[in-house]
């Protein structure tokens, strides 16, 4: 009998409304895909501990916390020493999602930018992975990642990359990673697929950003970890992989930029 290979969702919103009273079923569809972890996204910080909660309740659950782009306007500005002390906990892994988001909410440009340099300062502090979400934002968000790098290195993840090759060549440049959602399986999005082509292999990770962007054959429906899968096997397309091929790498991948998930599971 074939195991199935293992692979890890980096990104998902599991305490959103969408999954509630559904979680432990969540889970459980998830390991029967082989996807035996998950990083759930606390997007505000108000919003923490439930969020962590649902890391100390299930074992594949790991999470990360920071002030979504969109929501910087409306949320209390967090502070370096705030984000450095939640990190303290064993299972919290990355530091955000933080970044700008010019498409929604370009009128909040200002403190999208102060909010985002906070994040990068508790990532350079905390060697945690910084979890960016850029939208229509490309120069800018070229810009301060590079420039605050140069101030000091820290490790990063463009999730749900979706922008332009400008940016995945500064992000990679940077020694950063891209995270591949459900977007790459859709059939407009060459585009998308011809830049996780070119990247380097080893800097690709995979998730769903559930409960949004479903992968095909799921898309315009709810998202779930579970559906990683779908996204790694396009994933393992492009990089002419076979899919158990791909999926090792990815966890790899994960390892290397998560260190602290994995040396958590190593701990257990």
């Amino acid at each position: 009998m074939t195991q199935t290979p293992e692979i890890t969702d980096s990104h998902c919103h599991i305490d959103f409304p969408d999954f509630e009273n559904q979680v432990e079923q969540i889970i459980e569809n998830a390991a029967d895909a082989g996807v035996t972890r998950m990083v759930t996204i606390c997007t505000r910080l108000k919003n923490e501990p439930k969020v962590r909660k649902l890391a100390e309740d299930h074992a594949p659950v790991f999470y990360a916390a920071g002030t979504h782009p969109m929501s910087a306007a409306e949320e209390p500005l967090t502070s370096v020493e705030e984000l450095v002390k939640l990190a303290q906990h064993p299972k919290f892994v990355g530091i955000g999602e933080t970044g700008l988001d010019y498409h929604y909410t370009a009128e909040s440009a200002e403190i999208q930018k102060q909010s985002l340099r906070i994040h990068i300062a508790a990532a350079r502090e905390t060697q945690l992975p910084l979890i960016i979400h850029s939208r229509a934002a490309d120069d800018d968000m070229a810009q301060i990642l590079t420039e605050e790098y140069k101030a000091g290195a820290y490790p990063c993840v463009m999730h749900c990359f979706s922008s332009g090759p400008e940016l995945a060549k500064a992000a990679i440049d940077l020694g950063f990673y891209l995270s591949m959602s459900g977007i790459a399986t859709f059939p407009k999005s060459q585009e998308v697929r011809d830049i996780f082509a070119v990247a380097p292999v080893d800097r690709i990770l995979v998730e769903t950003d559930s409960p949004y962007l479903a992968p095909k054959p799921f898309r315009g429906k709810r998202n779930e970890p579970a559906y990683t899968v779908h996204t790694a096997k396009v994933g393992a397309e492009l990089f002419g992989m076979d899919y158990p091929s791909f999926a090792a790498q990815t966890q790899e991948n994960f390892d290397r930029l998560f260190a602290k998930a994995a040396k958590y599971e190593d701990a257990a």
